[in-house]
């Protein structure tokens, strides 16, 4: 088989680049070990920021985004037993962010590539990149009902996660890669009751932090800090709500509406970051490259900017024959991608007690937290970096 453009991984990196090259005549096909139900039955982030609802628009796969996605123009910080609103839309002069799940995202994506006829391989085993960082053209290999295949391309792009094979493919001595593990993780839970609130509310709290967000207005996603030690059998739906509500505003706890929950896991948190994302032939991208903690909101995000730069420079290779899109594409995916990394862990510090934190390292939390929702300039910082950097 012969194709362009062959990308490794069918999440939402992976089906919007391989969508955006459709929708411009560049023939593409993706390849994933798991399923598709294994793929949409993934629970994962819900806020997309302006540049990613742009994209899923420029891939005509936004339509139900925009009629079942909840714009939200701004989220409160919760400390001192109140509501601190941070006003995205007013500070950042009219962005705000949607509330979307990436399971539904996801499936959009996949329902239109399957309109447009492009070719998907799910459950391919042993998929190998191969020949990327020489001369001649590089392929893919894989293993379908026992039967090895291979797929000559010119370029392969890897948006096959942190523990996927693009990554892994790649000599070690040419790789850097830089890691922070958070002594804590995010227990969290999915249940079909109404949102505590129309608005995401980031809690700071002496017990740990707490996370109100939502899926749409009767399905709600919750979220508590935890010890990387805690087994989540032990986690009642009864233990988890009460614990919740210790670590909200009186006003919040007190009309929470609670239920069974029909998910719930233990993510621990990590800040990672590989570096180059380019390797001649071969471009990692979004987690493939780097994992940021969810506290900003910015995972996916990442993601679709790197397929904002990844696309833009392959359109630029298929329809002006130049190399400079490609030469830049990770300096220019990087430059964003640690700012991001900062923003993630200036939120994630601000907002959790840590084990080994002192009364000073506390009263430092505490000031900053007086500082971001007393001055403009703090608040308009914040809004700025969570509605998403320009790209």
């Amino acid at each position: 088989m012969r194709t362009r453009v062959a990308v490794i991984g069918s999440g939402p990196s992976g089906l919007l680049v391989g969508q955006l090259l459709t929708r411009a005549g560049i023939d593409n096909v993706v390849l994933d070990r798991a399923s598709k139900d294994y793929i949409l039955g993934r629970v994962r982030a819900g806020v997309l920021e302006e540049g990613t609802v742009r994209l899923m628009d420029e891939a005509k796969s936004g339509a139900r985004m925009h009629a079942e996605g909840l714009p939200h123009d701004g989220f409160s910080l919760a400390f001192d037993g109140r509501d601190h609103r941070i006003d995205l839309f007013g500070l950042t002069g009219g962005k705000r962010v949607t509330i979307y799940g990436q399971t539904e995202l996801t499936h959009d994506l996949m329902d239109q590539r399957e309109k447009a006829g492009a070719l998907s391989i799910y459950e391919a085993a042993n998929v190998t990149p191969c020949d990327f960082e020489g001369h001649a053209p590089p392929y893919v290999t894989y293993e379908k009902d026992g039967v090895t295949h291979r797929i000559d391309c010119d370029f392969i792009a890897g948006c096959d996660g942190f523990h996927g094979v693009s990554r892994k493919s790649i000599p070690e001595k040419a790789i850097r890669t830089f890691e922070k593990i958070y002594p804590f993780g995010w227990l969290g839970i999915l249940a079909d009751v109404p949102p505590v609130s129309h608005e995401l509310v980031y809690a700071n709290h002496p017990r740990g932090f707490a996370l109100c967000s939502m899926r749409s207005m009767s399905r709600s996603r919750y979220y508590i800090q935890c010890s990387l030690d805690e087994q989540i059998d032990e986690w009642t739906d009864q233990r988890f709500w009460d614990e919740l509500r210790r670590r909200l505003p009186a006003h919040h706890a007190e009309r929470m509406v609670t239920g069974p929950s029909f998910e719930k896991s233990i993510a621990p948190l990590r800040s990672f970051v590989a570096e180059p994302m380019r390797f001649n032939r071969l471009f990692l991208v979004g987690d493939a490259a780097h994992i940021v903690p969810p506290t900003g909101a910015k995972g996916l995000n990442l993601a679709a900017s790197d397929v904002h730069y990844l696309f833009e420079a392959l359109l630029e290779y298929y329809q002006d024959r130049s190399n400079a899109g490609l030469d830049s594409y990770s300096a220019k995916a990087l430059a964003r991608v640690w700012k991001a990394v900062r923003f993630s862990w200036w939120m994630t510090t601000m907002m959790h007690r840590f084990p080994d934190t002192s009364d000073f390292d506390q009263k430092i939390q505490e000031a900053e937290l007086d500082y971001l929702t007393h001055s403009r300039a703090a608040a308009t910082a914040l809004a700025e970096n969570y509605v998403g950097l320009p790209f």
